[in-house]
């Protein structure tokens, strides 16, 4: 029997009730059914890390609500229109969602209710700005961020949502499943939850923002919000944080962060192909290693053991977190790029295995900035040199002595080079010379571009 005052919220990667566009717009409709579809196809493909930390953060989520979360196991086309009819529903309310299985997804549910007399009312986003939205004049869209910023910035954004008064008619009237038991993850991950995510926020603001524009390099400081997870699973709405910067420079630096990660969701959008594919066709005839020797340097850049203490506290810090800071993430990448020579994709595929904030736009176009062969890419030419990184943004060695202990006893002018020391070495010795393996990758690209 339906009920025209009764609708169903569906969540996905908005779990938070404050700001939350398509949660106050199904509180109008009367009581609301509060679902979330354990998606196989996710399940899949995401890293323990990555699950687990959803898994905490849906379960605070129902705690919030009174344990009204309705779960339910399958593919979101069966599961949310079978729940519609079960509800007497006739709208289902669900932030948009602009990746491209999300819009694939989306459009087969909204085909799906329509058969069955329903319908998907598709309300906000978890970005400030909606890719798509910013354009040039000529109506394409950008390629290079800072303009693609500049006009971000003239967007009139909506105001920050009150949580609102909602009606839920969920579990455990509703038939619900059990979260399912977390994967086996050795990883110490962030505190799940919106109380946690503003609580992160709020120390974030109050210790560190005035700074943030002139420490935000350097991995041995704390100098960075980590939101990054919450902001993945929609937890927090850069909507909310937007609101409450100023104009000093710092607060303009952290801006423009939450920027690039719209702007890499506006470029995946309009090319979902350059989600594994080069967006610059040139660089598919740069020669990457492949072979067995190839491999086996992979296996020791995963496990964080090429010798070059930055890149080894790197993957170390990810594969004990999920987490690792966004300055060594461009350092231990450009080393797999452009020291070892690999494809970006491996790197790529490796980090949403293990980092807890692993979004498909965000990562995939960071490495194909440090690859050279995506939208506003670093220059191919340009090389991290992992040593010089090291000393120049952990110069007493306090990261990578956090993570690799061996180094402790070395002095500071050494502990990025410890191969320097002889026998007084206490760590690995370097599998590569960086001079060489540099000179063959510019070698490589000035045979792709004629630079």
């Amino acid at each position: 029997m339906s009920n025209a005052a009764h609708s169903v919220m569906w969540f996905r990667r908005d779990l938070r009730l404050a700001d939350n566009e398509a949660l106050v717009a199904a509180s109008l409709t009367g009581s609301v059914t509060p679902l979330f579809v354990i998606d196989p196809m996710f399940f899949e493909r995401s890293g323990a890390a990555r699950l687990v930390f959803l898994l905490r953060s849906l379960h605070e989520l129902n705690q919030a609500m009174g344990g009204a979360l309705v779960i339910r196991t399958g593919n979101p086309v069966d599961v949310v229109t079978a729940v519609t009819l079960e509800v007497g529903a006739k709208r289902v309310f669900a932030a948009k969602d602009f990746a491209p299985y999300g819009q694939s997804r989306d459009k087969q549910v909204a085909d799906r209710l329509h058969t069955v007399g329903a319908e998907l009312c598709s309300i906000g986003s978890s970005y400030a700005v909606n890719p798509g939205v910013v354009r040039k004049a000529d109506n394409t869209p950008y390629s290079v961020f800072t303009p693609f910023f500049k006009t971000w910035l003239a967007q009139d954004l909506v105001a920050p949502l009150l949580k609102p008064e909602v009606k839920w008619r969920g579990a455990p009237t509703i038939a619900s499943e059990d979260l399912p038991t977390e994967p086996a993850c050795s990883a110490q991950l962030p505190q799940a939850g919106e109380d946690a995510a503003w609580r992160a926020w709020e120390t974030f603001r109050d210790t560190t923002l005035d700074s943030y524009d002139e420490i935000r390099n350097n991995p041995d400081i704390n100098g960075t919000s980590q939101l990054s997870p919450y902001l993945r699973f929609g937890i927090i709405h850069p909507r909310s944080l937007l609101a409450e910067l100023g104009e000093l420079r710092s607060h303009s630096v952290f801006r423009s962060e939450l920027c690039w990660r719209e702007f890499y969701a506006d470029v995946l959008f309009h090319r979902p192909i350059t989600a594994w594919e080069n967006l610059q066709p040139k660089m598919n005839k740069l020669v990457h290693d492949t072979d067995k020797d190839a491999v086996a340097r992979f296996e020791a850049w995963c496990n964080g053991k090429t010798g070059f203490p930055i890149v080894d506290a790197g993957i170390k810090q990810m594969l004990a977190t999920g987490w690792m800071h966004n300055r060594v993430r461009m350092i231990v990448a450009s080393f797999l790029v452009k020291d070892l020579h690999l494809p970006w994709q491996w790197g790529a595929k490796f980090f949403m295995q293990h980092l807890v904030d692993g979004d498909i736009a965000s990562n995939n176009h960071g490495w194909q900035w440090c690859a050279g062969s995506g939208t506003d890419a670093s220059p191919y030419y340009r090389v991290f040199n992992p040593t010089s990184q090291g000393e120049r943004f952990d110069p007493k060695g306090l990261y990578v002595r956090s993570w690799i202990p061996e180094l402790c006893g070395l002095d500071d002018d050494a502990v990025h080079k410890p191969w320097t020391q002889g026998m007084l070495n206490p760590y690995i010795e370097p599998i590569l010379d960086h001079a060489v393996e540099r000179q063959i990758s510019l070698d490589r690209y000035k045979a792709v571009s004629g630079k």
